[in-house]
């Protein structure tokens, strides 16, 4: 167990689980992470890996009554000694393409009031709110921004922390190898 402190300087507890990448799942695994990431119903949900960067893959698809393919940056862990947690972290341009969203979908059960924490090379970025929860999972979603692109392209790895008690975190390793390449390569 690790132990980071606050902005408020108070100590918090994160369980750092070893993890996987989750690099090819069940076709019905890989359905429900799109249907999330990309807002479209699971019985569409048939992506295209159009390129891998390291531990990152960009996946396009076309949701249901939008005219234009979406693409997306997307990495998916879980904890060897958790089964139940994971995450997948996605990356995607919003719908006018002037910015980028980075959206991330939690485990049920996570404390919702408690937001998803990021830690990218052991600094506290801060917490994201969770904005809905969704059959497979909950979301947690922030605008990119400059400052946000700079961290994770110059980091090595990335914790991205769900709580399931106000006190004690679990952290989740996320690698950050390939993400520059991808993050450029995202249509």
């Amino acid at each position: 167990m690790t132990t980071f402190r606050t902005n408020l300087g108070s100590p918090m507890k994160i369980r750092l689980p070893q993890l996987r990448p989750v690099v090819a799942r069940p076709v019905l695994a890989v359905a429900a992470v799109l249907a999330a990431a990309l807002c479209v119903s699971p019985a569409a949900a048939q992506s295209d890996v159009r390129g891998t960067y390291g531990e990152w893959q960009i996946r396009c698809d076309t949701p249901p009554g939008a005219q234009n393919e979406q693409c997306a940056l997307m990495q998916s862990v879980t904890a060897e000694d958790r089964e139940n947690v994971g995450l997948t972290v996605i990356v995607l341009k919003t719908a006018d393409g002037q910015d980028h969203i980075l959206r991330v979908l939690a485990p049920l059960g996570v404390l919702l009031p408690s937001g998803l924490g990021l830690y990218v090379d052991d600094a506290d970025i801060g917490r994201a709110a969770f904005i809905r929860c969704l059959p497979n999972g909950c979301v947690a979603e922030v605008i990119v921004d400059g400052d946000l692109v700079s961290k994770l392209r110059n980091g090595e790895s990335a914790t991205f922390v769900i709580f399931q008690t106000p006190e004690e975190g679990i952290g989740i390793p996320v690698s950050l190898d390939g993400f520059t390449e991808g993050y450029a390569a995202l249509p």
